[in-house]
């Protein structure tokens, strides 16, 4: 059977969308994943406060977490396979009920004395498994449902309602795990995944995606949707650039962000309040970002070029943070690197949905989020291990010439991002 065709996509017809806040489906599916993804902040705290309380190690959350790890590095590209073959509505109603009841079970599981983290983990990674089908069908529908034409905006809203409800989740779950405990806190998200159920149910449709080949889905072999993606990934130059531009981004910036929180204590001497601000100063610069780039709409041109220059300007960033001595300098210049960021990483996802056709999205999301979910991990652990040899400062520094280098070589060679307008 041939593969899929490797060029963009053009739609035979032009179809008019309803503007976003006139988009129905649009909104049930972002009060969706709000919502879990708001009592999914809850469930870490408590899953992590649980493990540290009846074990007292912290091994336990890493276990949990390499878990975690090695199991959206094998699946995610599976997941995204399915969210390609079947129904993408169905798909995430599945997966919702799934979670519901393996969340609900979790929480029942902890509020028992006796229960072994043997089973929390099995637990916990089966909520894994779940949102891993579900991620990719959820990313995939956007286009479809809202239209090119409104797609900057409405990831826009995406990114800035992710960061809204990590920001609020995070100090709202730490409250009310304290509160009510851990168990009632898992149960809470066991909860969200209910309520986003009924939101996704209550769309009733999703548009189809447009084919890249005539072959119906039920003659296709699951194997050769699987090797057509990765195909597609591979040859496609767009999806190529894509795949080596933002985990080698991730593989920088997520230890960045641990090495910041080293450096407050250990060499900025900050305050509580000035802690607090530091770790509140990247989800504020990226909305603020995100909110500007939702703003300026289809008004932004050039965006290859504001990625590239969002990019350019991290390296420098960084390697002024590392000379810098105290936490009130080194405020602003974290809050300008969550600005220059948001460019980078919500530009590139927007055109990701832009040039790749519908019919293949759900696989490259899936692929996408596999290597994205080990880059992370490869960084911390090198990083974390540098920082107990050196000082922090001059391993920040060392990120900054290394992302300044990777911003030149980028430049430089994926002028399929560079050039785009």
């Amino acid at each position: 059977m041939p593969g899929p065709v490797l060029v963009k996509q053009v739609p035979s017809a032009v179809q008019a969308h309803p503007s976003l806040w006139g988009n129905r489906r649009f909104l049930l599916l972002l009060s969706s994943y709000s919502i879990s993804l708001f009592g999914n902040t809850f469930h870490s705290i408590a899953l992590s406060l649980w493990v540290l309380q009846t074990t007292g190690s912290a091994k336990m959350i890493a276990i949990i977490t390499i878990i975690n790890l090695l199991l959206s590095s094998l699946l995610g590209s599976i997941g995204g396979t399915f969210a390609d073959r079947v129904n993408r509505r169905t798909l995430m109603l599945i997966t919702d009920l799934i979670s519901c009841g393996l969340v609900v079970t979790l929480a029942l599981a902890i509020s028992l004395p006796s229960t072994s983290f043997i089973i929390v983990a099995i637990l916990t990674g089966l909520t894994t498994i779940s949102a891993l089908f579900q991620s990719p069908a959820y990313q995939a529908s956007i286009t479809t449902v809202v239209g090119k034409e409104h797609l900057q905006k409405a990831v826009g809203l995406l990114n800035l309602s992710e960061n809204i409800c990590r920001t609020i989740g995070y100090s709202a779950g730490g409250i009310f795990v304290a509160s009510f405990g851990a168990a009632d806190a898992i149960l809470f998200d066991g909860a969200t995944f209910f309520l986003s159920f009924l939101l996704v149910l209550a769309v009733r449709s999703l548009p189809l995606p447009t084919q890249l080949n005539n072959v119906p889905k039920k003659e296709r072999k699951f194997t050769q949707d699987l090797i057509d993606g990765i195909r597609y990934i591979w040859r496609y130059p767009f999806a190529r650039a894509v795949m080596i531009m933002l985990p080698t981004l991730t593989l920088f910036f997520v230890p960045s962000l641990m090495l910041t929180q080293v450096m407050a204590v250990n060499v900025w001497d900050s305050t509580p309040f000035q802690f607090g601000l530091i770790e509140a100063c990247i989800p504020l610069g990226y909305m603020i970002g995100s909110g500007l780039i939702l703003l300026l709409g289809s008004k932004l041109k050039n965006r290859g070029f504001l990625i590239m220059t969002g990019l350019l300007c991290l390296g420098p960033l960084y390697l002024l943070l590392s000379f810098v001595t105290s936490a009130a300098i080194a405020i602003p210049i974290i809050l300008v690197i969550g600005f220059m960021f948001s460019f980078c990483t919500l530009l590139i996802n927007t055109i990701l949905r832009l040039e790749v056709s519908e019919d293949i999205q759900g696989r490259v999301f899936g692929v996408l989020g596999s290597i994205m979910s080990v880059a992370p991990s490869i960084g911390l652990t090198a990083v974390s291990s540098l920082s107990d040899l050196f000082s922090p400062g001059p391993v920040m520094g060392s990120i900054g010439v290394l992302l300044l280098l990777f911003a030149l070589s980028t430049i430089t060679k994926l002028k399929v991002i560079r050039n785009y307008k």
